[in-house]
């Protein structure tokens, strides 16, 4: 607990003890008033307080008005135990609110604790200087010490060590690093000294982006929520009219048309049992903390929700689209042969290496590391890179095409096919036909496995897109056991199939994108909700995505939407057990069987117990 909710504590002991006390001391009506209001103003003097400034700023419709009104007329009727009652019992339910929503902010707090103090900045004279991530340069070299995190994405050209990214994506093994590998800001340096070069800004690496998101994550609210606003807005006014009208209305069509005793004061007492039965607390306090339990949840187990609106959506995905490389494959692509090569294999490899040295892409690292000598970019010269098909450089003063075979056809070059399933790089140099390079990806390890929970989770079909051969993407579409396959397709191609999917499905049904390159975040975007692979991903794909899965594990899709499911199922049960609750009492108290009691458990019974419901959406490691 705070200091705040310990205060709020004693208030409450003290309020309960003084009760408890009054009802032991056999004393005269008029003192009784003057001893109830001690333990009233200790719990409730708070509540008065923004009652009033409600009234003053003209915001007057809120539980801290239905509160003080019903609270002061039950005093005022000399039902002082009943006025103290309530009070002590809505600062209860209160308390578990504030300690709730503590609980879930502790969870995402611990994401928070990734944000790096400073950074190691190594100067030209070779001596440390300790300085503020956000006044390092790119290019800069930052020195990491054991236990420290590494505050800059950056790339390693000194030391190994084992880095603990648990924070980041939930995952409790250490992951290995060494020279020339990427690191990512928010990780803890576990064994090894290193030296980095950073490759970005604070402003711009992975651990700033990731608290961005996070804070922001409850600006955008879901539809439920929303509905939850507009309903308090308009059901808090009507209630107090209708509390008026249960107060005037009978006595006086007693008095006039029945010609009766009016009862005032028992009308009174109904209409203030009424108030405090309609207090819209377990609606309005509830659901927005099971949004932010479940976004805190799922932050811890790696799964950063950008908004409670994400979420909802999430829940009603039918259809989930993959992306292929880097996606359900490693995006790790080594050369496996060279074929039909009209000269040497290690100067075809040698100029498609060089052709491809500008590019970052994962089949252009591969030719460059199976080449594994310095690579001469003085020898390259006007490269044109054209998106889908491949690169055209001038290498030695000879125009060097490597790509697939749409650039050999857009180039009219004859060409081989190759028998091997796998990616295929075709070499031309001077418009003649050169050898082909036979390149294989490797599957991601829980990449089947996710295939299988998510059909097992109620998805109505799985779809990759992919822009290698078919033949390759037909082979992992059928090793996965994936229902439909696209291939050869271009970046706007892909967004053509994902508007074509969400044409032809359900209106309720959702569909899911799951890409991590700069060509995917067009279709992230379109999408129903996109997720991205976080890690490793492009930051344009981060940037598109509505969802982002830290350590790239396609296993943590489906566990995205059972956190989903199980965060909306929440939210639908404190709804329905809220208003169901709340309209049978306000049933039974406007025909006088419902007392004071039955309007503090309505009131603050029931919003005990759809906290402690909400809280449920933390919990979701074990699904």
């Amino acid at each position: 607990m705070n200091k705040k909710q310990k205060r709020v504590l004693q208030r409450i002991i003290i309020s309960f003890i003084c009760i408890l006390l009054f009802e032991l001391i056999s004393v005269k009506d008029y003192f009784e008033f003057f001893l109830y209001m001690i333990p009233y103003l200790i719990i409730g003097y708070d509540i008065l307080k923004k009652a009033m400034k409600g009234i003053v700023k003209r915001q007057v419709f809120d539980e801290n008005f239905l509160m003080a009104v019903a609270t002061i007329g039950a005093i005022a009727l000399g039902d002082y135990k009943e006025g103290v009652a309530v009070m002590l019992f809505y600062q209860i339910g209160e308390l578990f609110q504030s300690y709730a929503v503590g609980k879930s902010r502790r969870n995402i707090s611990d994401l928070m604790d990734i944000r790096p103090d400073y950074a190691n900045v190594e100067k030209t004279d070779g001596t440390e200087e300790k300085v503020d991530p956000d006044e390092v340069e790119i290019g800069s070299f930052i020195i990491v010490k054991p236990g420290e995190k590494i505050p800059i994405d950056g790339v390693v050209v000194e030391g190994k060590t084992a880095l603990n990214t648990s924070a980041l994506t939930g995952e409790s093994v250490p992951r290995e690093v060494d020279v020339g590998d990427e690191v990512i800001s928010g990780c803890i340096n576990l064994t090894g000294l290193l030296k980095i070069r950073t490759t970005k800004e604070f402003g711009e690496s992975t651990v700033s982006k990731i608290l961005d998101l996070v804070e922001n994550a409850s600006s955008k609210k879901s539809k439920s929520e929303n509905f939850i606003s507009k309903f308090a807005k308009y059901y808090t006014p009507a209630v107090c009219y209708g509390a008026v009208a249960l107060a005037v209305l009978p006595p006086i069509v007693n008095l006039i048309f029945f010609n009766i005793s009016p009862q005032w004061n028992e009308w009174i007492f109904r209409a203030l049992t009424f108030l405090v039965i309609s207090c819209p607390c377990a609606l309005v306090i509830s659901i927005p903390l099971s949004f932010f339990a479940g976004i805190g949840g799922a932050s811890h187990e790696g799964v950063l929700i950008k908004g409670s609106n994400y979420l909802e959506t999430l829940s009603q995905t039918k259809y989930v689209v993959f992306d292929k490389t880097g996606t359900m494959t490693k995006g790790v692509f080594e050369v496996n042969g060279i074929h039909h090569a009209k000269l040497d294999d290690s100067q075809l490899l040698e100029y498609a290496a060089l052709a491809e040295s500008y590019s970052n892409h994962p089949i252009s690292k591969s030719l460059q590391n199976a080449y594994a000598q310095d690579i001469d970019k003085s020898r390259v010269t006007h490269v044109e890179e054209i998106s889908g098909k491949g690169v055209i450089a001038h290498v030695d003063e000879k125009v060097v095409a490597v790509g697939n075979d749409k650039l050999m056809k857009s180039l009219h070059i004859d060409y081989h096919e190759c028998h091997h399933v796998g990616t295929i790089v075709h070499v031309a140099i001077d418009q003649e036909y050169a050898g082909h390079i036979f390149i294989c990806d490797t599957l991601k390890p829980t990449a089947k496995k996710a295939i299988a929970e998510l059909k097992h989770i109620g998805m109505k079909k799985t779809i990759m897109l992919t822009g290698d051969m078919q033949n390759v993407a037909f082979q992992v579409a059928q090793d996965l056991g994936i229902d439909e396959v696209y291939s050869e397709l271009l970046p706007s191609d892909k967004v053509e199939k994902v508007e074509s999917i969400l044409q032809a499905k359900d209106n309720k049904e959702k569909v899911a994108f799951v890409g991590d390159g700069i060509n995917d975040a067009p279709v992230l975007s379109r999408a129903d909700i996109g997720i991205a692979m976080g890690a490793l991903g492009s930051d344009a794909a981060i940037e598109a995505a509505d969802i982002v899965l830290m350590d790239d594990d396609p296993l943590k899709i489906a566990k995205a939407i059972k956190i989903s499911k199980k965060c909306i199922r929440i939210v639908y049960e404190n709804i329905y057990f809220a208003i169901g609750i709340k309209l049978i009492c306000l049933a039974l108290g406007a025909i006088g069987i419902a007392n004071m009691w039955t309007a503090i458990f309505a009131d603050v019974g029931v919003m005990v117990i759809a906290v402690l419901n909400a809280i449920r959406a933390l919990y979701v490691k074990n699904l």
